[in-house]
């Protein structure tokens, strides 16, 4: 019976060490996450004012503003594919060589992605208001802690979504490449209400995700691994937050 005692003493203190560990991954994760947000949006207003002036040139907005020579660079010249498709070959080239980096390293370039990322939406400040910006950011706030609340708390296993979710991601890609000739705003319509959808599926699952990762590798001791897992963590969970706030804004931003 001592023996029995001592066993299941062991793994009640195991259990909690794994839970205090697991508090403090996530609060990594989202706190990086956070740190990317902000870096995202600091970067995107601040470019958005050097991108507009009122100096009148052949490029006029209304209301009295014009592009600038760094605007017209950034969204009037073939720079602007570039600056469309950084963010995603970031993604791939992050998540490519993760396992070849340092944990440090890894989230330095975490934090460059971000502010790549808000080169690549800073138009949102010359489309639509601020006053809308900032209530869409709210409302997608949120919609992403319930969603992630959920995700982490429920008893459910929502793993099996994984597949279709990423087929989903594909499909939203393919479309909205497409669109970009086509300009159609149906599809544009389509891809933001479908997207948002699956972009509120992708949260719940991702925190799921790291979570149960983080309880499956943290008996191995692997400190490395770990805080490469809470950076790729926040990468997904940024993601997911990017892509739904674009899409709401899409679907209900007012326009300048």
């Amino acid at each position: 019976m001592a023996e029995y005692n001592t066993i299941r003493s062991s793994a009640g203190v195991r259990s909690a060490e794994i839970d205090e560990g697991l508090r403090a991954h996530m609060s990594k994760v989202y706190g990086t996450m956070s740190i990317g947000m902000l870096i995202t949006f600091a970067a995107a207003w601040a470019l958005s004012g050097m991108a507009v002036s009122t100096t009148p040139t052949e490029y006029a907005l209304g209301n009295g503003e014009y592009l600038t020579g760094l605007g017209v660079a950034l969204y009037a010249s073939p720079l602007k594919w570039v600056v469309m498709f950084a963010p995603l070959a970031f993604v791939f080239g992050l998540s490519a060589g993760i396992n070849r980096m340092s944990a440090a390293t890894a989230q330095l370039l975490f934090y460059v992605f971000a502010a790549v990322m808000g080169i690549s939406i800073s138009s949102i400040f010359l489309v639509f208001t601020g006053y809308s910006i900032a209530q869409i950011f709210l409302v997608t706030s949120i919609a992403f802690a319930s969603l992630s609340l959920w995700g982490y708390t429920t008893k459910k296993d929502i793993s099996g979504w994984g597949s279709f979710l990423i087929m989903g991601v594909i499909g939203l890609i393919v479309a909205s490449i497409v669109n970009i000739w086509l300009a159609s705003p149906a599809i544009m319509f389509a891809v933001s209400a479908i997207g948002v959808l699956i972009f509120a599926g992708l949260t719940a699952y991702d925190t799921q995700r790291i979570k149960t990762d983080y309880i499956a590798h943290a008996a191995h001791g692997d400190t490395e691994w770990l805080g490469k897992s809470a950076i790729m963590g926040a990468l997904s969970l940024y993601l997911n937050f990017i892509n739904m706030f674009m899409m709401l804004l899409n679907l209900f931003g007012s326009q300048e």
